[in-house]
């Protein structure tokens, strides 16, 4: 028999447990403000933190005075299902946006201890102007129009929320307004620690933009046949910790030999430092999460969207059931999203009700079980430059059949 573990022990787990899930919710963390209590839970067992993340992950992590650094180096950086989203209302970042982050960081490096939103603005355009390359592939920033000026706020609500700048006077809507503007400090540890690449863009000599991004990106990995097994262990423990299901058919062969001979090593490893719990199925594993504050994305959710995105998953688990390896066409589910429109009228929001609503509900969805890793988007077929033959479509994954014979409920109003 094994012997329980001790009040103590188990204590001891779970406060790891705890620390573990706040930094990997949340990868900088900064001693003061809003998380500041999740930083000292974190700082209490930085040692054995830092000792599991070199061991399993291989991702760095680093604690000082002021913040706790995890550089999380995603599984797959091409995985653009999980974006930046606006705090306040979940709006999913643009690619205006991510560049308006970069450059608003960059004005930031530059600037003395505090900020106002109007500067910070006026140099994020500067930037801009300064390259006809982002003209070119049609990114641009005028101060005149309050939607790109609403773009600017919600980088700065990010950066509020990293911890990289602190309201001290004014607010945000007055800027919108053009009726006044927001005084800022500038927390300059996290500032700094906000880049997370393994090799400075500065001794990058590649020009091309592709190679350059593969450079500044690229991670040492040994020749030796331990190096090579290191590597292996911490892609798999990334996949692991990273993705809401890891699938089979998309490992190497290298990778599926050594999951089939450490897979019982590596999960308890993951589930004794998380809590999370693995669901092992023929098409691969999927590490749940029993209390749900270490999800970003839940399904089912409350609410309109999240109501038709639970019937939806319904329909295209459904759909995999009966029509094997079949894709769903975007026109088919418009149609069917329609139908739901007219069946829950009495309850969901009144702009569902609106002419093209199905549309907006169906590409939030989408985007939804495509994070969650239960769709696969699927790109236009094309015949010859002009013509299409396929409008595209949705791929429904294995891991969507757990909703096949869901019992759903109505789902809450949000009128």
């Amino acid at each position: 028999m094994t012997p329980a573990a001790s009040p103590t022990s188990a204590s001891l787990d779970s406060e790891r447990q705890r620390a573990m899930r706040a930094i990997l919710q949340q990868p900088l963390l900064c001693a003061s403000g809003a998380h500041a209590e999740a930083y000292l839970l974190v700082r209490r067992h930085a040692q054995w933190l830092k000792e599991w993340f070199s061991r399993h992950p291989d991702w760095n992590f680093q604690i000082d005075s002021e913040i706790a650094r995890l550089r999380k180096t995603p599984s797959d950086l091409a995985d653009g299902t999980r974006p930046a989203v606006d705090p306040n209302k979940g709006a999913p970042f643009t690619k205006r946006r991510y560049v308006l982050l970069c450059f608003a960081l960059a004005t930031l490096e530059q600037a003395e201890r505090q900020i106002v939103l109007g500067r910070l603005a006026d140099g994020a355009m500067e930037f801009m102007a300064s390259d006809p390359a982002f003209e070119e592939a049609g990114i641009q920033f005028d101060l005149k129009s309050q939607d790109q000026r609403r773009d600017m706020v919600d980088v700065v609500r990010l950066l509020i929320d990293f911890g990289v700048l602190r309201r001290i006077h004014g607010d945000e809507q007055q800027y919108l307004n053009q009726s006044g503007d927001v005084l800022y400090n500038i927390n300059r540890p996290a500032l700094t620690a906000m880049l997370n690449l393994p090799n400075s863009p500065s001794t990058i000599a590649a020009s091309v933009r592709r190679e350059r991004t593969a450079r500044l990106t690229q991670e040492f990995a040994s020749t030796s046949d331990e190096g090579r097994n290191r590597t292996i262990r911490s892609a798999l423990v990334r996949r692991l910790l990273d993705n809401p299901v890891l699938y089979f058919d998309e490992l190497s062969a290298d990778e599926r030999a050594y999951l089939a001979s450490q897979r019982g090593f590596l999960l308890s490893q993951i589930s004794q430092a998380t809590g999370l719990v693995p669901e092992i199925r023929r098409e691969g594993i999927a590490m749940l999460d029993p209390t749900g504050d270490l999800t970003d994305i839940g399904l089912p959710e409350e609410g309109t969207y999240g109501h038709a995105a639970l019937l939806l998953a319904e329909y295209l688990a459904g759909h995999a059931k009966e029509r094997p390896g079949q894709t769903v066409s975007l026109t088919e589910l418009h149609r069917y999203t329609a139908e739901l429109i007219e069946e829950h009228r009495s309850h969901w929001r009144r702009d569902a009700r609106e002419a093209g609503a199905e549309i907006d509900i169906v590409e939030r969805t989408l985007d939804r079980l495509a994070a969650l890793r239960l769709v696969r988007r699927e790109a236009r077929a094309r015949q010859g430059e002009a013509s299409r033959t396929d409008e595209g479509g949705v791929a429904p994954l294995p891991a969507i059949a757990r909703y096949v014979l869901g019992t759903l409920t109505s789902g809450g109003s949000d009128r």
